[in-house]
């Protein structure tokens, strides 16, 4: 009887397995739209906000919105958009909530949802207050970039003590700089990068501190400059190059010009998550005699796939840039593993492990708290021997598989 019972489990697990997932959108706010597309942006799809394969599809006799999945394993974190991290859901009171989470063969197969609020048609409720240290300027609103004849908002984060000093500092150039210093204008919660470092200075655990340099992303362009591959499912991507050689002929240059920098590449890093790690990681890739720090925080490596590791391959890295990967191990099903893949490319490349930092965490997400919380320890180890007094050693903020 047990063995019967057994065969029963298994096989009801794999027909369930077998099973599509159907997400059914009940209700949704009385402003969204007429005629808006709905989408599902997930750890599954590397939280892309406008993949037509995650588009929902209005059926009146459903009841709703319905959004039919293929089986999968593991956990899929979500959220629901109109197509851009401005239109992301929100509560009730248009305050970000958290990831939503299913279970691949634990949770029902199918999954009735309700969309609250919409973040930029939030009526009337009072707008998110600015959370941006003194120390941080827009150094543009509409800063140049000639290579792809747009323009972008530049963020610069100075050091304290900066403008009563003469000392020159290193810079990290960070993306999606809409949520790297200030609460009002991030998407779903900031990195904290200018309190972190204020805090640092203030304990006296860094005394030289950094200059930060974070750029917007476009919305409507990101997934095509962040990747100079394109992506064949998404149809997106190969802008890349031209997004780099903005950072490095354009950006840089006026940075290392109207500041006091330390230009030389053992003082200048490239920071990064999701499609924003994979740009980073492509750029000390194409530029190894710029960047020496990376820092790359839960890559969205499966929208290059093989063409990323041929690249490492191709490129020869230098020995002494420094590396650090970090993530959740839950994130995705192929997360760590593509992130450990690239660890090793790095590493027959040449790449030795005293400069490889590989961090998979069991309680990290693909969120703007866990970045927050985790560029601390990233930033001590990648800049602790740039030129500065060394660091105290950081402790992880939870429990690493590396």
């Amino acid at each position: 009887m047990k063995k019967l019972f057994s065969r029963l489990l298994r096989r009801l697990g794999r027909r369930a397995a077998r099973t599509p997932i159907t997400f059914r959108l009940t209700s949704v706010p009385a402003n969204t739209p007429a005629g808006a597309t709905l989408y599902l942006a997930s750890s599954r799809n590397g939280w892309t906000t406008d993949d037509p394969a995650y588009a929902f599809s209005f059926d009146p006799s459903r009841g709703g919105y319905i959004l039919v999945l293929p089986p999968g394993r593991g956990t899929l974190d979500y959220k629901i958009c109109r197509g851009s991290w401005p239109t992301i859901e929100t509560d009730a009171d248009n305050l970000a909530i958290p990831n939503r989470r299913y279970l691949f063969g634990q949770d029902a197969r199918e999954v009735p949802l309700q969309v609250l609020n919409w973040e930029d048609q939030g009526g009337c409720i009072p707008p998110r207050q600015h959370s941006a240290s003194p120390n941080v300027h827009i150094l543009s609103l509409a800063f140049a970039l000639p290579q792809l004849r747009r323009t972008r908002r530049v963020w610069v984060y100075l050091p304290p003590g900066y403008a009563e000093g003469a000392s020159r500092y290193p810079v990290l150039y960070m993306q999606d700089g809409q949520n790297v210093f200030d609460q009002y204008t991030s998407f779903a919660g900031e990195w904290g990068v200018d309190e972190t470092l204020d805090a640092l200075a203030a304990s006296g655990q860094d005394p030289a501190g950094c200059i930060v340099v974070a750029t917007d992303n476009s919305a409507k362009h990101r997934l095509d400059e962040y990747s100079p591959w394109r992506n064949r499912r998404t149809g997106r991507g190969g802008e890349g190059k031209q997004y780099v050689d903005f950072l490095v002929d354009t950006l840089k240059p006026y940075i290392d010009h109207h500041y006091r920098t330390q230009p030389e590449r053992d003082s200048t890093g490239i920071m990064g998550s999701s499609m924003g790690g994979l740009l980073a990681t492509y750029a000390a890739l194409r530029h190894p005699a710029v960047f020496g720090r990376v820092g790359v925080f839960s890559p969205a490596y499966w929208f290059a796939g093989q063409a990323l590791l041929t690249y490492v391959a191709q490129q020869s890295p230098r020995p002494d840039t420094r590396w650090c990967f970090v993530c959740g191990t839950e994130e995705s099903p192929t997360m760590v593993k593509l992130m450990a893949a690239v660890c090793d490319a790095l590493h027959a490349a040449g790449v030795p492990d005293k400069n490889l930092s590989f961090k998979p965490l069991l309680d990290g997400q693909h969120a703007e708290w866990f970045w927050r919380r985790e560029f601390e320890p990233a930033y001590r180890w990648l800049f602790a021997d740039a030129g500065l007094p060394a660091l105290a050693a950081a402790s992880p903020g939870a429990t690493s598989l590396a």
